[in-house]
């Protein structure tokens, strides 16, 4: 059975404590972080992005509507709320389900198996590219053009052999939608195409005349070339 990573964000403690005791007891559910705002929040999916988020409305500091605005690629959101009057906007922001406090087991595994059954039907690996936002447009990017990625904070290069788009998004987060077997991080900065690689060192990759660093802590990864 695949795992669905998830986060709480939730600032009642006993909300989060009931969340916790729920997703304890489904097999498939695998919790890696609790935050009681937004903020520490945004950091965990910048650096470990999961599948499905639990997202309260009433949070300090943001507002989980806004929260959930502020994302360029979040995660699957259930809602979780006291407040119906969100629904309308909630799902107008493409989320899977609204729980309304307090709610039983029995509605929270209706929702997380929403979830489930939708990433039980995708099959990434039978796409052969990238859907990206650049400025107002949907992009597509065929993984077979891509020569390598860099990471500008906030924001991530995607270099082709004739273009190059920048998108917001992390490294991680778009480490997580490539194929490892055709593509490889080198450098906590740098992506690469592994067929793409004209030549290398212990301390350099060189693609399309383009010289690319590699890490002290990714030198492993020469072996695969």
């Amino acid at each position: 059975m695949s795992r669905v990573t998830c986060i709480i964000v939730e600032d009642e403690p006993l909300a989060r404590k009931v969340l916790e005791g729920y997703i304890s007891r489904v097999p498939f559910l695998e919790l890696t972080g609790a935050y009681e705002d937004a903020v520490d929040a945004t950091d965990h999916l910048r650096n470990k992005p999961v599948d499905l988020m639990f997202l309260d409305i009433h949070l300090p500091v943001i507002k989980g509507i806004a929260f959930l605005k502020t994302l360029a690629h979040p995660p699957a959101v259930i809602i979780t709320t006291a407040y119906h009057e969100y629904a309308l906007e909630g799902y107008e922001l493409n989320v899977v389900d609204y729980l309304l406090k307090p709610f039983e087991f029995e509605r929270f595994l209706s929702a997380v198996n929403k979830i489930k059954n939708i990433k039980e039907t995708e099959h990434p690996a039978a796409k052969d590219y990238l859907l990206i936002n650049v400025q107002l447009k949907k992009v597509k990017v065929s993984f077979s053009e891509i020569l390598y990625i860099e990471s500008q904070k906030e924001y991530v290069k995607i270099v082709t052999s004739d273009h190059a788009y920048v998108t917001k998004m992390s490294t991680h987060e778009i480490e997580r939608l490539l194929p490892e077997i055709l593509f490889q991080r080198i450098h906590r900065s740098f992506i690469i195409a592994l067929n793409k690689v004209r030549s290398f060192n212990s301390e350099m990759v060189e693609i399309h005349g383009n010289s690319i660093p590699v890490g002290r802590g990714y030198k492993h990864v020469l072996e695969k070339l």
